[in-house]
């Protein structure tokens, strides 16, 4: 009884189906889809599910989505029917994706679809649910005695839902409109008992012999089955031997139709109306048919289980296996050519690397000579110039005079020595260059910080790195003494994975608006340039000027 309705309705979308597909075009339809759908039509479902299982993965391969989808709806309507609720959810949840709503041709499965997820809800006991899903099957319903059967189930889910009042008004819409004799029954026993669940005072006798009377008239033995069981209810307090009879009744029809849930149902009534030796009768009864049917739907929902697990880890094993093979089949071009190109790679690099470093070790020292010469000439030689011109000019010459400006020419020539004999030690002690550099700008008003000024951090630094760095610094700290009235400077130091980083900071003035980058500036970025990196002059949030270098290890 509890599936009555539910299966007429699924009888119903079987027929829809069977019209479009009874006899399939074999040059369009997969042949395995054939073989399931016959399968189904005579009844052997485990073999149907099994098939249609294996049509769908053969459509989705060739990309026929619709067909995959029917698959789908096949094979949870099976599982549903054989009391899988959640393997028919899940099943039903899969197809929708593969029918569109906008197509009349994809409708009929759809309804049929989403009238298969309202069965399993409602098998569940999810009514709510179920009701919902019906709804959605009502969107794509088009023929009268199909929006009829599923406005019946819905009325049904809120019934079961305890929701007696909006049952009610749609048991009472359905039996305004004209319908067939059947329908009629139906919808009538069911309005009826949900009156008399409302309002256990209720007599409503007279509807359900009524409804009954139309079965027997129409030979409809599940609508008699249900009948039986409403009037045993029905009559269960008021009139127990009555209630004895319709549960007989219904008993015998239900082992005659092969019907295991209201078989059940009849022998749990039988046993509670029954004397105390029929009772225990009927209690191992209802025992015996409780047990089987738990294990034959346990073996069914195993069955199908395993048959898409078995599908499911067939086709991950081929597609293990065919990645496998592709991964061998490429290994040994890829490690040749790995081989090849990093030999010729590091050759190359190599090479290219002891030229570059050849050609910067001649530019240093041509410039550390140029510069030098330029000095010379700029020091030395116009000084002497100017003491030749001072002597020519000048008899009545100081001699005092003469030796003191001979004696600062000497100072200054001695500094140039001193100065070119200090970059060359740098390599050596640049932890204490850089240091006496930085703090020779620090005042009782200046305060100079720095950080991360380690032996360690100049190690591997080129002499021409360590030179130009010099240079940058100098020409920062002297811009900050002329321009930038600063009394707290910050310079850090850092490693950065392969990156050596420079961070200058004050709280001074920072930079104008729409500066323009000065010569000390430019110079400063063209000395970082060269050295691969690159310099960046902000404003700081606060106040002040921030400068960050940056350059990479390898230069």
């Amino acid at each position: 009884m509890k599936l009555y309705q539910n299966l007429i309705f699924v009888l119903l979308v079987f027929c829809s189906c069977k019209k479009e597909t009874n006899k399939p075009n074999l040059s369009n339809e997969n042949l395995i889809y054939t073989t399931a759908f016959q399968f189904r039509e005579s009844g052997k479902t485990d073999s149907a599910f099994y098939y249609f299982n294996q049509a769908k993965d053969a459509f989705l391969i060739n990309r026929d989505s619709f067909m995959a989808g029917k698959c789908l709806v096949n094979m949870a309507i099976i599982a549903t029917a054989h009391g899988d609720s959640f393997g028919g959810q899940e099943l039903s949840l899969d197809a929708l994706p593969y029918f569109k709503t906008d197509s009349f041709s994809h409708h009929v499965y759809l309804q049929s679809n989403y009238n298969n997820l309202g069965i399993s809800s409602n098998q569940l006991k999810e009514y709510k649910k179920a009701i919902e899903f019906y709804q959605k099957c009502l969107e794509f319903a088009t023929d009268s005695l199909t929006i009829l059967v599923v406005q019946n189930n819905i009325a049904n889910a809120y019934q079961r839902n305890k929701d007696y009042k909006e049952a009610l008004h749609i048991f009472t819409q359905i039996l305004k409109k004209e319908i067939l004799p059947l329908d009629y029954a139906r919808v009538l026993s069911n309005y009826a008992y949900t009156k008399w669940l409302q309002n256990p005072k209720q007599n409503i006798a007279s509807s359900l012999f009524k409804a009954l009377n139309i079965r027997k008239q129409q030979k409809d033995l599940w609508g008699q089955c249900a009948s039986y069981g409403y009037l045993s209810d029905y009559y269960q307090k008021s009139k127990p031997d009555s209630a004895l009879f319709f549960t007989k009744k219904m008993y015998v029809l239900a082992g005659k139709m092969n019907l295991p849930d209201d078989r059940l149902e009849a022998l749990k009534k039988l046993v509670k109306l029954s004397k105390a030796d029929s009772s225990k009768i009927y209690f191992e009864l209802y025992q015996n048919v409780n047990d089987s049917l738990k294990t034959a739907r346990s073996r069914d929902k195993n069955q199908f289980a395993l048959i898409r697990y078995e599908t499911e880890k067939h086709k991950a094993d081929n597609l293990k296996l065919q990645k496998e093979n592709n991964y061998r089949n490429g290994y040994i071009g890829c490690l040749l050519f790995l081989l090849i190109t990093g030999s010729l790679g590091t050759f190359f690099w190599y090479k290219k690397r002891k030229e570059r470093l050849r050609l910067e070790a001649e530019k240093a020292i041509r410039e550390s000579q140029l510069k030098t010469s330029k000095k010379v000439h700029d020091v030395v030689a116009n000084g002497l110039y100017r003491l030749m011109s001072a002597m020519e000019n000048n008899v009545k010459l100081n001699q005092e005079k003469l030796l003191d400006d001979m004696e600062i020419l000497y100072e200054k020539s001695r500094d140039i020595s001193y100065e070119d004999s200090r970059y060359n030690n740098a390599n050596t002690n640049f932890k204490e260059l850089v240091k006496d550099l930085l703090s020779s700008f620090a005042t009782e008003n200046k305060k100079i910080i720095i950080s991360g000024n380690d032996a360690s951090l100049w190690e591997n630094l080129t002499p021409i790195i360590k030179h130009e760095l010099h240079q940058v610094l100098l020409e920062i700290m002297v811009n900050m003494k002329k321009h930038s009235n600063a009394n707290q400077i910050v310079l850090r130091f850092t490693k950065d994975n392969d990156v050596f980083k420079i961070y200058y900071k004050d709280n001074g003035k920072g930079l104008p608006v729409h500066h323009k980058i000065g010569n000390g500036f430019r110079n400063t970025g063209n000395r970082i340039n060269e050295i691969g990196g690159n310099i960046n002059f902000v404003n700081g949030k606060n106040g002040g000027l921030e400068i960050t270098i940056q350059f990479p290890l390898s230069s």
